[in-house]
């Protein structure tokens, strides 16, 4: 049954990533004001990956919800309670050199503590993650959403995370680390660390959900069961709100979507969230629709685009910095002998605008990612490009991309190339821009 709901091969989430890489007013925030503080400790936990089974062990950050609003600077303070290095990963933040993983700040030893500050200057829907160099008894780690939310308040109901895990389980019950050979594993997902998750709703209200894709390594699609779907976001940059394609979301690993959810669905209803990976098609949530009045005689209109982050609205490519990127290659080193000394992929001046023609050779779907910058997909047949800002693109086999980004923030930044095989190892660069 769950196959004719939501039929979606391989080819399918590609071409999702391609277009889509594709009442009440809520405050727009938490009440913190100026400079918030909160605690993130790395830690050893476990986690039920199906109901009545022994838990897994796996790495996990504890902190509180990391939720704050657009201006403020965030004061963290992060423990490394594990017994091997490692660092946060702020995917989606950029312009802050001095938490640039692995060349702008070291990873953390073993039980020691540190403080970072972040400036929060862009709302969106971001991702903590760790990194880890390569050790042999390293656990699978998860991460933790993050929202900033808008200064404006915006007409939803309810604004919630929802973050995406998948989980490669053999048959001796341990779990795959991404970059292994998985052996005979089965594979589970989780929403929000859950086997399958319950999100609560009135008859026509309004959700913002943020769907992020904890995956390190698979291209997922994710479909809300007879709802309206407005993609109004895409990593952490808003867009022009347009309908999810054949209704459904696709997203890259760590790709992150705010989608409003308009839930016309009569009082009592359940509604799936489906998710499908390329090969089948399973249940990993429900909306369930109160029997309480609706929240609103009708649904509410078609919502306006979300406060700009400040981006450029255009990029002159006539004087561009152009340059070929092979996602793959010798220049590329996994992330454990990377080294400032090798030579970058390119460098930028300050304030130029830089495009890149993203080059897969290798027989399965790569993943790209920008550190620092985001980017416009360019258009195949002229210098146009999407009405969305991305920092992470899945590029085809033997297929070419091309991107283009204003090289606003000084510094040294990484670019990630990993393929969409569980064992492939995580290959990294760095670029300047000076």
């Amino acid at each position: 049954m769950e196959r004719q709901i939501l039929r979606i091969n391989r080819r399918d989430l590609m071409a999702g990533m391609g277009a889509a890489s594709f009442g009440l007013l809520l405050p727009a925030g938490s009440p913190a004001q100026g400079q918030p503080n909160t605690t993130i400790r790395a830690r050893r936990g476990a986690l039920a990956l199906r109901t009545g089974s022994p838990e897994t062990p796996v790495w996990m950050l504890d902190s509180p919800e990391l939720r704050f609003r657009r201006g403020e600077n965030l004061q963290v303070e992060f423990a490394n309670d594990l017994t091997v290095p490692v660092g946060l990963d702020w995917r989606g933040i950029g312009g802050v050199p001095a938490i640039e993983p692995l060349i702008g700040r070291r990873l953390l030893a073993a039980t020691g503590w540190e403080k970072l500050r972040i400036p929060l200057r862009q709302a969106g829907t971001f991702l903590c993650d760790m990194s880890v160099l390569a050790v042999h008894d390293a656990l699978p780690a998860r991460g933790r959403p993050m929202v900033v939310a808008e200064s404006e308040s915006l007409g939803v109901d309810r604004d919630e995370a929802l973050l995406v895990e998948e989980w490669r389980l053999r048959a001796d019950g341990s779990a795959a680390v991404p970059g292994t050979d998985p052996g005979e594993a089965t594979v589970f997902f989780t929403l929000n660390g859950k086997p399958s998750l319950d999100v609560q709703a009135r008859s026509n209200e309004r959700l913002r959900l943020r769907f992020v894709n904890g995956s390190r390594r698979s291209i997922i699609a994710l479909k809300l069961e007879s709802v309206g779907v407005t993609v109004m976001a895409i990593d952490s940059q808003p867009s022009e709100p347009f309908p999810a394609r054949n209704g459904a979301l696709v997203l890259a690993p760590g790709g992150r979507v705010d989608a409003f959810v308009d839930v016309t669905a009569p009082p009592g209803s359940n509604l799936k969230i489906l998710l499908h990976e390329g090969r089948q098609a399973r249940t990993i949530g429900f909306i369930i629709v109160s029997r309480e009045p609706p929240a609103r005689a009708a649904p509410l209109p078609p919502p306006p685009p979300l406060p700009s982050n400040g981006l450029p609205e255009r990029l002159d490519l006539r004087k561009a910095l152009r340059a070929d990127l092979a996602l793959s290659g010798s220049e590329w080193t996994e992330t454990a002998a990377i080294a400032i000394s090798l030579q970058p992929a390119f460098r930028a001046k300050a304030g130029r605008v830089v495009v890149l023609a993203l080059t897969n050779r290798t027989e399965a779907a790569t993943v790209f990612r920008l550190h620092g910058h985001h980017f416009r997909l360019l258009d195949r047949l002229d210098d146009g490009w999407k009405p969305f800002w991305l920092d992470t693109l899945a590029v085809e086999p033997g297929q070419t991309q091309r991107i283009a980004f204003a090289a606003e923030h000084a510094g040294h930044w990484l670019i990630e190339s990993v393929t969409t095989d569980w064992a492939a190892p995580r290959l990294v660069r760095w670029y300047a821009v000076e």
